[in-house]
């Protein structure tokens, strides 16, 4: 995640915090200063840094803070809270229309921010919550750039509307909007044409669709990566046409996160949701406090219980939880988990929503369970018979030549797969057992 090193180093900072029995004022201020570095580092505002490091100071060295029993403890929710509060302390979302109104939505932003990709996601999660969307693609300029749109509204199964590249936007505007009334569709996003940087002919083009179509939420989609750069775009584009929000995209990349941190401090815009992904389900609402978790290292169970509803098919889940218990999972089930898992953004995404993990520990695990090897996996279960998938006991070392050649796979990492999925099963039968007998009787394969 953006905030990894960010994270890893604040968490340092606290555990100095907590193996004090007593703080002194001196040692809240060293603390305080190695968290102005780290949020600099990041790439937070400095503005923001300086407004945000007076508060907490004062915060925390309040005689309640002091002289309480666990002050290390009480420093740590302040800077919680102030990074919340630093977020927009409310989850914030789109505005709907009332009364039988059509939604309008108009997405605005740079070249490279991954605006269009983004319209697509957001058309996705609209149709999740059961109204009807309508992609618009405003877009003729950038080369493919209304192909794309269709490619991803189809994937998305939305309908996009267009007329091609030789008609202007506005005129594509209000066409969509007479086809969204005449066809039943409640929320209309509109794709519109990005460009390298900002330019006047830009603003004028955003500013007329404005002007004939009552548009109700502007969203500025930025890229993560560009760290102040966004924070500066989305200035000027509230100054030129008026934002009502804004959508981070690449979160889940190796960035410095500070643009997440500062957005709604300088420009007083919400971040309404983030991409944390390539695929088009990757695109999470914004939660401050669910964010200021992940940063601090205590997780985010939340968003990972969310995501698991909306991707991962129930019956399935307690079928495969079921076989587990039981330890009578075959290959076929180890296949549907790995699914799954792809679905929830693979086993780092998952561990990095957990409470505790830092940087490093997420390196070593990506390190132990890479893409290849999962890929590995995959290919050495499919090439098995159907039999042998539902059966382990069938795999003599015959079959097992055969599999490793239809994988393309030595007969060694074929033989020690096999292995490592016969102690999973033993494990699962001593868990119960193991789980009795307390944390100390367990033993993780990691």
């Amino acid at each position: 995640m953006a905030f990894d090193s960010l994270s890893e180093k604040l968490q340092g900072v606290f555990k100095n915090l907590r193996s004090k029995g007593r703080l002194s004022e001196a040692d809240v201020k060293a603390a305080l200063k190695e968290v102005k570095m780290a949020l600099l580092e990041a790439d937070v505002n400095f503005k923001v840094v300086k407004q945000f490091t007076n508060t907490v100071t004062e915060r925390a060295i309040g005689s309640d803070v002091m002289n309480g029993l666990n002050p290390g403890q009480m420093v740590i929710k302040i800077v919680n809270e102030e990074l919340i509060n630093l977020m927009g302390s409310e989850v914030t979302d789109i505005t709907y229309g009332t009364g039988g109104a059509i939604t309008t939505i108009m997405m605005v932003g740079l070249q490279g921010a991954g605006k269009t990709t983004t319209t697509a996601k957001l058309a996705g999660k609209v149709k999740q919550r059961g109204k009807k969307p309508l992609l618009v693609a405003c877009d003729i300029y950038r080369p493919a750039a209304i192909e794309q749109l269709q490619i991803n509204g189809k994937k998305q199964d939305v309908e996009v509307f267009s007329l091609g590249d030789k008609e202007k936007p506005v005129k594509i505007a209000k066409e969509a909007m007479d086809y969204a009334k005449k066809n039943g569709f409640d929320v209309v996003i509109f794709d519109t044409a990005g460009r390298l940087h900002i330019d006047e002919d830009m603003m004028n083009e955003l500013a007329a669709i404005k002007s004939n179509i009552d548009i109700l939420n502007t969203i500025l989609v930025v890229d993560a990566m560009t760290g102040q750069d966004a924070v500066n775009v989305s200035q000027t584009f509230d100054e030129k046409i008026g934002i009502d929000g804004v959508i981070i995209t690449k979160l889940d990349g190796d960035t410095r996160g500070g643009a997440a941190l500062s957005i709604k401090a300088v420009t007083g815009k919400p971040i309404l949701f983030a991409g944390m992904g390539e695929k088009l389900s990757d695109l999470e609402q914004f939660h401050p406090d669910r964010m200021a978790s992940r940063i601090l290292g205590m997780g985010d169970v939340l968003s990972l219980i969310e995501k698991a509803e909306a991707e991962i098919d129930k019956d399935a889940a307690l079928a495969l939880t079921k076989k587990v218990k039981k330890a009578s999972f075959d290959f076929n089930d180890y296949l549907t988990s790995m699914e799954q898992m792809k679905k929830l953004g693979g086993l780092t995404s998952i561990l990095g929503m957990m409470p505790g993990m830092n940087a490093s520990q997420m390196a070593q695990l990506e390190n132990a369970v890479d893409d290849k090897k999962l890929a590995h996996i995959e290919a050495i279960i499919l090439s098995m018979t159907p039999a042998e998938r539902e059966n382990p006991k069938l795999l003599n070392p015959s079959r097992k030549h055969r599999i490793a050649a239809g994988a393309g796979l030595d007969i060694a990492e074929v033989n020690r797969f096999i292995k490592q999925f016969e102690q999973s099963k033993k494990m699962m039968k001593q868990m119960p057992n193991m789980m009795g007998k307390g944390r100390r009787g367990m033993r993780f394969p990691f």
